[in-house]
């Protein structure tokens, strides 16, 4: 066992094979670690995430450390059946590659029991592991930017379903019509961790009863009760005169709060606000919970009109705010106060001159419909809220927990320009080890550009030169592993993705470091155009 770097919140536990992993997973279940807050077990590594004020990784290390990691104490899980059509485009390549027919595969993909190992990538995506000891698949050389949902996969020696509609470098053998994400369901995630898994072929009279009965099954509302579920329930919508009513959106404007924890097992990772100190100071200005809902807008051209009185405030991003009145008069007011709204009043954010997104907070919150127990938006996994729409009015909510604060918020760190470099903070690890001397080296001496396919996923970031893995390295496949906020991952083009909020729980690439928590904010607020220099603050080392 090697426990590896993340961030000043996380290590990598690294585990001889996904048995052993499984078996400290359960363990970490049964005697909980002081301060851990969220574990992601994947093919040989377990991710745990942990709060830095109540413990260290030398602390959980430590703990891990005396763990049993011999024998799994769960039960064997039930059996799942799924119909699949074995009409995927690789599945000739798959069978060529195995030295089988097409019609073999299916045989063997149907053959035997697979177990739901753990979740990741999308909410709803189990890795499935067993099955027939013949499937040893490799990835695609180059992913597809569009996979189907309900894609049946292979890679290495995992099956998956493809939930939704999203890039893969997956083997693609077969389809299924039964959804595996659906949030009118309990639980919504189709596969548990546990369960065993069974395909059966739909071109077989079995396989064709199964099919219309699973489907038929998953459009039949789930009835919760409200004690038991009450996010599942929507509030009524807001009346046409109250609350604050969007004139337009600009580029993107989502309801954001702290994010949802404790939802890996279903593969939904936090999300929530990408700036936190910009969310929580908007929140403080305005009185309300620190986890207050609040809008989270992507450069300038929001707007709202004020349907009743409410006090708001709006951080984050510099840039121009005017306030409008019912009579016509417009002025300009100042980001980072309480302003005072009445019936007809219209704010406007202009666009952003340094950083990129902005948070508009309302005293007592705004009041919309959790999904699973938060009310952010994930981009990625498509839960939460939908994006905001132009004439949508947004009730104000009972979330207020002191007095409005006429102080202005502290001065941050200077925000990012288009145009003018940046520094970012990294620590080094999880898998620093797959890059040599010069790749290292490169990371920090040179420049790297925001690419316009940045977004709350991550930010794609462009360099001179790629950074390139050790020689050893460049063909070895790197088995999914959990993923942190702020990693950098590192693909075959040697371009590396900075992860933000909205990242999939589990990844494929190695991670070569992660940006620095006390820079994350800086992270959220970088706009295209604008220049990241790394400099490294935490070399590599193994924790304990």
């Amino acid at each position: 066992m090697r426990v590896l770097p993340v961030n000043d919140n996380a290590v990598l536990v690294e585990l001889a094979d996904l048995a052993e992993t499984l078996a400290l997973f359960d363990a970490l279940q049964r005697e909980p670690v002081a301060g851990v807050l969220e574990m992601v077990p994947a093919a040989r590594t377990l991710l745990i995430e942990f709060a830095p004020w109540a413990t260290t990784p030398a602390r959980v290390a430590a703990e891990v450390a005396r763990r049993d990691r011999s024998q799994r104490a769960t039960a064997e899980g039930a059996l799942v059946e799924v119909p699949v059509r074995y009409d995927g485009e690789d599945l000739a390549e798959v069978a060529a590659h195995l030295r089988l027919t097409p019609a073999e595969v299916i045989a063997r993909h149907t053959g035997g029991t697979w177990d739901v190992a753990f979740t990741g990538f999308a909410p709803g995506f189990a890795y499935l592991t067993g099955g027939d000891a013949v499937f040893d698949v490799p990835r695609r050389a180059s992913p597809r930017t569009r996979i189907p949902a309900g894609s049946v996969a292979l890679a290495g020696r995992y099956s998956g379903i493809y939930p939704r509609e999203s890039p893969g470098g997956w083997q693609l053998i077969g389809t299924t019509a039964v959804p595996m994400w659906d949030l009118g369901r309990v639980p919504p995630a189709f596969f548990q961790p546990g369960q065993r898994v069974r395909f059966v072929d739909e071109a077989s009279a079995a396989g064709q009863a199964l099919r219309e009965r699973l489907v038929a099954a998953s459009r039949v509302s789930v009835a919760v009760a409200p004690s038991a579920a009450p996010e599942a329930v929507a509030p009524a919508s807001a009346p046409a005169d109250a609350g604050l009513q969007v004139q337009a959106t600009g580029l993107q404007a989502l309801c954001q709060d702290l994010g949802r924890t404790g939802q890996a097992g279903q593969g939904v990772s936090v999300s929530g606000a990408l700036d936190v100190r910009a969310f929580k100071a908007a929140n403080r200005l305005v009185g309300n919970a620190a986890d207050a809902t609040a809008i989270e807008a992507v450069d300038g051209g929001l707007t709202l009109r004020a349907l009743q009185p409410v006090v708001v405030a709006v951080t984050g991003a510099a840039g121009s705010l005017t306030r409008r009145s019912a009579a016509g008069v417009r002025e300009a007011v100042p980001r980072g106060t309480p302003l005072a709204l009445d019936p007809g009043d219209v704010l406007s954010l202009g666009e952003a001159e340094a950083g990129l997104r902005s948070y508009v907070a309302v005293r007592g919150g705004f009041d919309v419909a959790p999904v699973l127990g938060s009310r952010a938006t994930d981009t990625l996994a498509g839960v939460g809220p939908e994006a905001l729409r132009a004439g949508q009015v947004l009730a104000v909510g009972q979330a207020v927990q002191s007095a409005v604060d006429m102080h202005a918020v502290d001065p941050a760190t200077a925000l990012p320009v288009r145009g003018e470099p940046v520094t970012l903070d990294v620590n080094l690890g999880p898998r620093t080890e797959w890059f040599g001397p010069d790749a290292l080296a490169l990371l920090t001496s040179q420049d790297w550009g925001v690419s316009p396919q940045s977004n709350r996923v991550g930010v794609r970031l462009i360099g001179e030169q790629g950074l390139q893995r050790k020689p050893e390295m460049v063909t070895a496949e790197l088995a999914s592993e959990g993923t942190a906020l702020g990693a950098l991952q590192v693909p075959p083009n040697g371009q590396p993705v900075l992860f933000l909020a909205d990242h999939p729980l589990t990844g494929g690439y190695p991670v070569i470091g992660c940006v620095a928590t006390h820079h994350l904010h800086l992270a959220a607020q970088l706009p295209v155009g604008a220049v990241v220099r790394f400099r490294v603050v935490a070399p590599f080392a193994e924790v304990g």
